[in-house]
């Protein structure tokens, strides 16, 4: 180390001073060949490019981009896009394209980029509620640059210890897809009777079949009815095309095992979870991932927009009547709540006759259910369906007994605890693997991953010469206009 606390070569410099500016922007041409990369085509938090597109097909700018120029994100910095580029195209105008340079080596600036402490230098420096940076915030960022061969002999070393940490991640990733695979069969298993069957055989006919308790659920509905106006009988269930169930099943529509679907309201809120003595509305996302995430809600700015009615309990069957196709319908069954929040417009709350909300959360959830909801569910954009009150109740439920309703739960219940340790444990594991990653860029970026050469030209001579070659650029401009 010198004096400075740097490794012996190295010089302390910022982004901008390797980069002066980004690639510019064009206008889409319908006779474009080019190739186009938007900001789903990168995977979050990975240098990993997941797809393609076509520029002529896009309506709008983009920054053209050459081999090894490096695409940055800018919108949302914390999601990590960085992406060095193998091929001439155009990327999303929510990219920044840093373009390559013989004076640095471009899978360096890369893993530059993707360090931690980079990340949250850029989100310091974005603004708006779709956070995003400007080229000007990242050429701000300081770091220390070593000589240029030292930097392929870093990138080269980092490349040679991520690959050791993907192999393990794509075995994490391969694990996980067949936890997700089970889970799915365990439900399949269950809505269609196969999970019971052993059961069933060892303890005979239920005294009161699915049937009975359908009879006995709809007497209890037209008893208790709270609902607007004169009852009303609930819609039959229509099972053409739906399989057969075992002896003593029987189906049921949904709207024949409720008394009634709640919706709530939407506010303009302040986007952060509710405190304490605050009220919230709940997202759609709250529901979206098999259990229920209070801290995906928004909090109430106006005392007359809390209502009561609308409250949130322990037990609460909700269901989102809008998102994308795969999670549209996406229902939970509340487990312990501390936030007050209320339902919103897009999450609704399914009050049952009797206490069978676990077992339709279930059924909701199955291939059976996903494959009647995905049918049902309307809208003209891909990226957001709805499936109105009118098509959630013709969604046709398989009622087994009620013993044998309590079992289905239990055992599903367990096998997916099961399955939910593993997949903590493949959690744990990736993000001690993406905490390695973080350890082996901080050894490299402070000159500890591999050893100096004293003969590798110095980075402040490197440095020096940018800059002379940039003060020269004008005067070069200058005569060409003259002459």
């Amino acid at each position: 180390m010198d004096s400075e606390g740097l490794p012996d070569g190295w010089a302390t410099c910022t982004l901008g001073d390797l980069i002066p500016k980004p690639r510019p922007k064009v206008q889409a041409d319908p006779a474009s060949d080019f190739p186009f990369i938007g900001m789903d085509h990168i995977e979050a938090d990975s240098f990993h490019l997941t797809g393609q597109a076509r520029f002529a097909d896009m309506r709008r700018a983009g920054s053209y981009f050459l081999p090894n120029d490096i695409l940055y994100g800018r919108l949302r910095p914390y999601l990590n896009k960085v992406h060095r580029a193998k091929f001439e195209g155009v990327a999303s105008a929510e990219f920044i394209v840093l373009p390559s340079a013989d004076h640095f080596d471009s899978d360096f600036i890369k893993y530059l980029l993707h360090r931690g402490q980079f990340v949250d230098f850029a989100m310091s420096k974005s603004s708006g509620d779709r956070p995003r940076v400007k080229f000007d915030g990242i050429a701000a960022y300081e770091f220390a640059l070593p000589p240029l061969a030292e930097q392929q002999r870093i990138v080269e070393k980092i490349e040679t210890l991520f690959a050791e940490l993907d192999k393990g991640e794509e075995a994490l990733r391969e694990v996980q897809k067949l936890l997700a695979r089970y889970r799915q069969s365990v439900l399949k298993a269950a809505v269609t009777g196969t999970l019971t069957a052993d059961w069933r055989a060892a303890n005979g006919p239920a005294q009161e079949s699915g049937k009975d308790l359908l009879a006995r659920i709809l007497k209890t509905r037209r008893e208790t009815w709270q609902g607007r106006g004169k009852y009303k009988e609930p819609v039959e269930p229509n099972t053409d095309g739906l399989p057969g169930l075992p002896d003593g099943w029987s189906w049921a529509s949904l709207d024949q095992l409720i008394s009634r679907v709640e919706a709530g309201k939407n506010y303009r809120c302040e986007e952060r979870p509710p405190e304490a003595d605050e009220t919230g509305i709940v997202k759609i996302s709250a529901v979206t991932w098999e259990e229920f995430d209070e801290e995906e809600s928004k909090t109430i700015l106006k005392a007359d927009h809390v209502d009561d009615r609308y409250f949130i309990q322990t037990g609460d069957l909700l269901i989102s009547r809008a998102n994308t196709l795969e999670l549209v319908g996406a229902s939970v069954v509340v487990g312990d709540i501390r936030r007050r929040l209320q339902l919103s417009d897009k999450v609704l709350r399914l009050r049952c006759v009797t206490p069978i909300e676990h077992w339709l959360n279930f059924v909701l959830r199955s291939p059976l259910g996903r494959g009647q909801i995905e049918r049902m569910a309307t809208g003209a954009q891909m990226s957001m369906r709805n499936i109105s009150q009118k098509n959630l109740a013709r969604i046709c439920i398989p009622l087994p007994p009620k013993n044998e309703i309590e079992k289905l739960v239990t055992k599903i219940a367990d096998l997916r605890n099961v399955a939910k340790r593993m997949l903590e444990t493949c959690e744990y594991e990736r993000k001690r693997s993406a905490a390695l990653r973080q350890s082996i860029l901080k050894n490299a970026f402070s000159g500890k991953l591999v050893p100096q050469d004293p003969s590798d030209e110095p980075a402040d001579k490197l440095l020096e010469r940018i800059r002379a070659a940039r003060a020269e650029e004008p005067k070069a401009k200058r005569k060409k206009a003259t002459a």
